[in-house]
Order: C-alpha cells, then structure tokens, then sequence
C-alpha cells in the first residue's frame, strides 16, 4: 500500500548560490558524508530530502539529516532514515521507500514513494 509520493524539482545554480550565501546551510541540511559532494548531486540529495518530506506529509520538527541518500551495493540510491525522520514514517506505517533521481541541464529531480 503507498503511505505518500512526493516529488520536489531544485535548479542546480539557485541552490549553489545558497549555499555560497549560508555556508551554515550545508551543514544543517547534509550529513557529513554527503557534504563534499558536487553541487549537482547535493540538489539532487536536497529534492530527495525534501520528497520525502512531502511524502510523509511535511510535518513540522523533521531534522534534515535524519534522511539521507545513500547508494546501495549496485550503486542505485536509495533513502535512509533514523530519528525524527523515521519516528513520523513508523507513525505513518512506512516499511520501505522507493527513490528516482535525475538530473538533467541545471535541473535536479527527486521522487520518493512511501510504501507501507
């Protein structure tokens, strides 16, 4: 049964020039290991963060580093999450998630399916 989709579209450069504005920014919203990614995959990771917040709702008090995006043995990525991310998911009865991203010219895309 799907609990929620969510599907959230960033441009690669306004992002940038965010992140260039609030430096503070990257830390709040990415755990270490994404941190020293491209700008392309980080807006890619910020939609999937994002997608899955709209898929579960958008509740107040998420953390963003409680979601984060990570690549499975073959390399596809894949959501995790932990604290207050999967405390509201486990309330919503979400057993797995399903992501797509993509990226194509200065666009980032990320679609998420809570499946419970």
């Amino acid at each position: 049964m799907i609990v929620g989709i969510g599907v959230d579209v960033v441009l690669v450069t306004r992002f940038e020039q965010q992140l260039r504005r609030a430096p503070a920014l990257r830390e709040r919203l990415f755990v270490p290991a994404e941190r020293e990614l491209n700008t392309r995959s980080l807006a890619a990771r910020f939609a999937a963060k994002e997608a899955v917040a709209k898929a579960l709702g958008a509740p107040a008090g998420m953390n963003w580093q409680d979601c984060q995006v990570v690549l499975n043995a073959a390399g596809a990525p894949q959501v995790h999450v932990e604290g207050t991310v999967a405390a509201v998911a486990e309330q919503r009865g979400v057993k797995s998630w399903h992501l797509s991203l993509s990226h194509d010219g200065d666009v980032a895309t990320a679609m998420v399916v809570a499946e419970g």
